[in-house]
């Protein structure tokens, strides 16, 4: 009779598929199986000789073909789909056994999800997993939550799939629950900003320097050889240096302007105001998608919307590179900052536990984030795991103030001269808030007083007052 499996996946798309040969060619016996037996043929016919592979076609000799625990990674689509794949799984499957989500679910339908399967005496891991295709292959980040005795067999599976940096394994247990869902969440909401921010660099030196395409591909390489190197400078190099075969133009001006979605920013944004945690980086790149594909309004203010701006007077081109290559790196620091702010107030609220300077450790190799800078974040919370602000870090605190002027010259340039730079500016913005040792909030507080009744502190004694607008004007304690 023949081994059985050791991990089993189910949902043989791109992902799926990839993520199941990764496990084959690390040693491990992997038990496929798909809706359509078609793809898992093909998978065999294809791959059967990366490793061991063993084919089901229904989901009960699927779960036959697995040793115990049990363990199952789903990879099909987020939603009602994968609400289905666990019910029939569910099924054929016994306490202790592990059911893993490895797709981009909502966090919450992980939490509801865990709490149902946990009553059938199941454990269910909402694993997030970054890296795209190429990752799911040859190494990707992982973000595994759910219960720690689920980790336990799980882990050692996950931690020798995944990427690794300096022989780390790209994989940890991030904590119960929804935990690694919600981390994959924020990592995607960080991906959002950081793909915005140089979107507009981009931009900037286009329209700053009348730059042609591949200059500007060969100013992102260049980047990437020093602090800003990372796996999102390399594609935009990439994407910047291709040509459209049929017009001869840079593909870039053949790409229709308007970016899509799938959900994980607008989450990120939308829990960030659930939790009172400021990430204007994340919220701007998120809108900024909704711009660029607002269509009749943007047709509507192209047809009647003046510029009145000026135009782009550049005498030092050098100089003015590098004012955007600060700015930008800048603005992405306070983009990871605002995410980890994220990442702790959820642990906190939720009881989650979660360690950031961990997170920033897996997040090095296998993600689409991944970053020469985040060794300096792992530092950073590794010398001070409570860490209010990330900026506040002596190295990060440096690395803005170095970039401070090109920053403001850049945001200032661009409002001048005409450019859309939300996510460079909001960035700044923040920056000037956080650091600000009085903010105009005060009025804000006096006038939700006088038509709202909501009362207000001192900054002079302790309590809460009001003051009485609409009669003598005297104030109470409330």
């Amino acid at each position: 009779m023949a081994e059985l499996a050791q991990i089993g996946v189910t949902g043989l798309a791109v992902m799926g598929r990839n993520l199941a040969r990764n496990f084959a060619r690390n040693g491990f016996r992997v038990a496929v199986h798909n809706r359509s037996f078609e793809k898992t043929k093909s998978l065999i016919d294809d791959h059967g000789t990366e490793g061991v592979f063993v084919a089901s076609e229904s989901t009960a000799d699927f779960v036959a073909s697995l040793q115990k625990p049990r363990t199952v990674v789903i990879m099909v689509k987020a939603g009602g789909p994968t609400d289905a794949v666990i019910d029939e799984l569910a099924q054929h499957m016994e306490p202790g056994d592990i059911i893993v989500d490895g797709g981009n679910a909502h966090f919450p339908d992980t939490v509801r999800r865990e709490n149902a399967l946990k009553e059938k005496g199941l454990h269910f891991v909402g694993a997030g997993i970054s890296g795209g295709e190429e990752g799911a292959l040859l190494g990707p980040s992982i973000m595994p939550g759910g219960s720690p005795d689920s980790y336990q067999t799980l882990g050692p599976i996950l931690e020798k799939i995944s990427a690794k940096v300096d022989g780390v394994p790209c994989c940890t247990y991030v904590g119960p629950e929804g935990a690694g869902h919600f981390v994959k969440m924020v990592h995607n909401g960080i991906e959002y900003a950081d793909m915005q921010l140089i979107a507009e660099a981009y931009d900037l030196l286009r329209s700053g320097l009348g730059a042609e395409v591949s200059e500007i591909a060969d100013i992102f390489a260049a980047w990437n050889e020093g602090d800003l190197e990372s796996f999102l400078i390399e594609v935009t190099a990439e994407v910047l240096k291709q040509v459209d075969a049929e017009t001869g133009k840079p593909l870039v001006d053949i790409i229709v302007d308007r970016a899509a979605q799938k959900g994980t920013g607008k989450w990120t944004v939308q829990n960030a105001l659930d939790l009172g945690v400021p990430i204007t980086g994340i919220g701007e790149a998120t809108f900024a998608r909704g711009v660029s594909s607002s269509v009749p309004q943007r047709e509507a203010g192209q047809r009647v919307l003046p510029a009145i701006a000026g135009e782009w007077q550049i005498e030092d081109r050098a100089a003015f590179i590098e004012d955007v290559r600060l700015a930008l790196y800048a603005s992405k620091v306070v983009a990871y900052s605002q995410g980890f702010d994220q990442i702790a107030a959820a642990s906190a609220e939720y009881g989650w536990n979660i360690d950031r300077g961990a997170m920033a450790r897996i997040w090095r190799g296998g993600c689409i984030i991944r970053a020469r800078f985040l060794n300096r974040i792992t530092e950073a919370y590794e010398t001070n795991p409570d860490l209010a602000l990330l900026l506040a870090d002596p190295f990060f605190t440096d690395v803005v103030t170095k970039g401070l002027e090109s920053w403001r010259r850049i945001v200032a340039h661009s409002a001048l001269n005409g450019v859309a730079v939300p996510a460079f500016s909001s960035s700044l913005s923040y920056y000037d808030g956080i650091r600000a040792k009085r903010l105009p909030a005060a009025l804000i507080q006096g006038q939700r007083d006088f038509f709202g009744a909501h009362t207000y502190q001192r900054v002079d004694k302790p309590g809460t007052f009001h003051t009485q607008w609409t009669g003598d004007r005297t104030e109470v304690e409330a």
